[in-house]
């Protein structure tokens, strides 16, 4: 006599059935080229909300599914359209919040593609394409699920979901705060999934435990009135560059870590990572030594860094034999978890200004702050998720620190202070994320589907 399937079967086989119809609107989402940069076509990211809405519409799980803006606060500008899909708890059972965001970086230089970036390609078990992982992937992971959510429970689906699909992440979530304050009541959750992380490897789940803040800004440095001749005043008039150049050098010491007084450090254990992996995972060519003191992953994870990402000087083409007055550069610093943002860039502007070399004038602007993370791993959504990673994916998942920020937590937590946070995603560290040829491991894609799937299943058995 043969036994019924469990529940948990049931679930994986609808996952795993619905795997090529979500790759194949995973596809079409990607040849939209939805960037929220105000100089990119905005209606592709209009035209992007509204394919995603569609697809919320089509699970059949949804009270309601609109498309939303909120205000910027401070200034007279709305921000860019989310799709806000929401479902009334019944039955006592939680409500579950699912975050991605639909909108994705510029695709940068495309001769540095090696197929177009909007055209989705499958190749060597990956999917090649600009927001194919980061995070287009994770909107259909959370599509992916409840489609097969809903083909199992029907009728008995008793959970409380809400849908948050983001428009602007990639451009500094403007308006996220006062999106959530506008509908603080329609989402609020007893757990809120965050699909816009990584995992270790393309095989091994990881649940992310620790987030780095981020304090951006721009830095001009100025030493002239106006251009001068720099044959005949080089040598005893200081250019802008040359004191841009000692200045930013003040920022690291000589094995390239920070030296910044009172940027601090977290001190958490890490996992064993090598040198070779490192090198491995980011193009670190033979020769070129790593930065930084102590064990690896503590310096990405738990130790702050500074980069400077941009400079507005002179271009090589047009290079002429002047004392450049200022340039201006942008400066980047990752925050470790447990420090404010705003303590850390205070530390680093005295700094600067401390250390100017020759007297010259500096001038910040465009300060961007965002407060780093760290999930309490407590609470009883961490141990479902870590379960449903487990039979997802047939490996034990990762508690993972990472190096980048999700500076919107912060505000997700300040709203719903009850909630508990849950930190995934579908990347692995092969994905390429911002990066030309970006991908996704199609592999991964499928164990996500799948360990959501059972997670949003478990949820559903479970009451407040």
């Amino acid at each position: 006599m043969s036994s019924e399937p469990s529940v948990d079967d049931r679930l994986l086989d609808a996952a795993e059935g619905g795997i090529p119809s979500a790759l194949a609107d995973l596809g079409r989402l990607v040849r939209i080229p939805g960037i929220a940069w105000p100089a990119f076509d905005q209606e592709q990211l209009q035209l992007s909300a509204r394919e995603i809405a569609r697809l919320a519409e089509e699970t059949g799980v949804f009270d309601e599914v609109r498309i939303l803006t909120a205000a910027i606060p401070g200034t007279d500008e709305h921000g860019q359209p989310a799709i806000l899909a929401t479902r009334r708890a019944r039955n006592g059972r939680p409500t579950v919040m699912l975050y991605a965001h639909h909108d994705v970086q510029p695709p940068g230089d495309d001769a540095l593609w090696e197929t177009p970036p909007f055209e989705p390609t499958v190749r060597d078990g990956r999917l090649y394409g600009r927001g194919a992982a980061d995070d287009k992937a994770g909107v259909m992971a959370h599509i992916a699920s409840l489609r097969a959510l809903r083909e199992v429970a029907g009728d008995d689906l008793d959970l409380g979901i809400v849908l948050f699909i983001e428009g602007e992440e990639e451009f500094g979530s403007r308006s996220f705060g006062q999106f959530l304050a506008d509908n603080a009541e329609a989402m609020r959750s007893d757990v809120i999934v965050v699909a816009d992380s990584g995992n270790w490897d393309s095989e091994t789940p990881a649940v992310t435990v620790s987030l780095r803040g981020n304090a951006t800004f721009h830095l001009t440095v100025r030493t002239l009135e106006h251009a001068s001749h720099s044959g005949m005043y080089g040598g005893a008039v200081p250019d802008a560059m040359l004191a841009t150049i000692k200045l930013l050098s003040t920022l690291w010491d000589e094995n390239g870590a920070v030296a910044v007084e009172g940027l601090a450090a977290r001190d958490a254990e890490t996992p064993e990572y090598t040198e070779a992996t490192l090198r491995d995972e980011a193009g670190l060519p033979d020769g070129v030594s790593p930065i930084g003191e102590g064990a690896i992953l503590s310096r990405i994870w738990n130790k702050p860094s500074i980069t400077v990402t941009g400079i507005d000087f002179t271009s090589v083409a047009a290079a002429s034999n002047t004392l450049s007055p200022e340039v201006t550069v942008v400066v980047s610093a990752r925050v470790a978890p447990g420090q404010d943002a705003k303590e850390a860039f205070a530390a680093i502007e005295a700094h600067l200004r401390a250390n100017a070399p020759f007297g010259a004038q500096l001038t910040f602007a465009n300060v961007d702050l965002g407060n780093g993370f760290l999930v309490d791993t407590s609470g009883w959504a961490v141990a479902e998720a870590r379960d449903a990673m487990r039979d997802g994916y047939g490996k034990d998942p990762v508690d993972l620190g990472v190096g980048g920020s999700i500076p919107f937590i912060a505000d997700l937590v300040r709203q719903f202070p009850g909630a508990q946070i849950l930190v995934t995603g579908v990347e692995d560290p092969h994905s390429r994320a911002h990066s030309p040829n970006e991908s996704l491991h199609l592999e991964t894609f499928r164990n996500a589907v799948r360990a959501e799937t059972l997670l949003l299943g478990r949820i559903n058995a479970r009451t407040v």
